[in-house]
């Protein structure tokens, strides 16, 4: 058996509207089609595939990352995406990768959950 690439993360959530509304103005994604299931969520696409689910739970644990670190996109427009943290008073971490010069910013969504986005490294930091 061989992974040939990730599907999906899946993030657990209390606040169901909200965690689908960050979702969807920060990071562009789009809700999709889910299939009937027991319970609520979403699907939340990039283009044609579905990367995020999201699960309504109705109380979140108290430690909210448990073994999952963080989740990770590709991303575009830097300081764009930095300009809408800073405007909805969002923490992040802005680092560059030594060798590589990639653009690593991190931040957490509504839930908890570290998110990193990933920029390429031609990319112009204006701040």
């Amino acid at each position: 058996m061989a992974v040939t690439g990730m599907n999906h993360f899946t993030i657990i959530t209390d606040a169901l509207e909200e965690t689908v509304q960050f979702y969807q103005e920060l990071l562009g994604l789009k809700t999709g089609y889910r299939p009937p299931m027991s319970f609520p969520g979403a699907w939340m696409y990039c283009d044609d595939e579905p990367v995020l689910h999201i699960i309504n739970k109705g109380v979140l644990p108290a430690e909210k990352t448990g073994i999952l670190d963080h989740m990770a996109f590709s991303a575009t427009d830097l300081n764009g995406t930095l300009a809408t943290l800073k405007s909805r008073g969002l923490v992040y971490d802005l680092r560059r990768q030594q060798e590589t010069g990639v653009w690593q910013l991190f931040f957490h969504d509504p839930n908890g959950a570290r998110v990193e986005l990933d920029f390429e490294a031609g990319e112009k930091f204006e701040g």
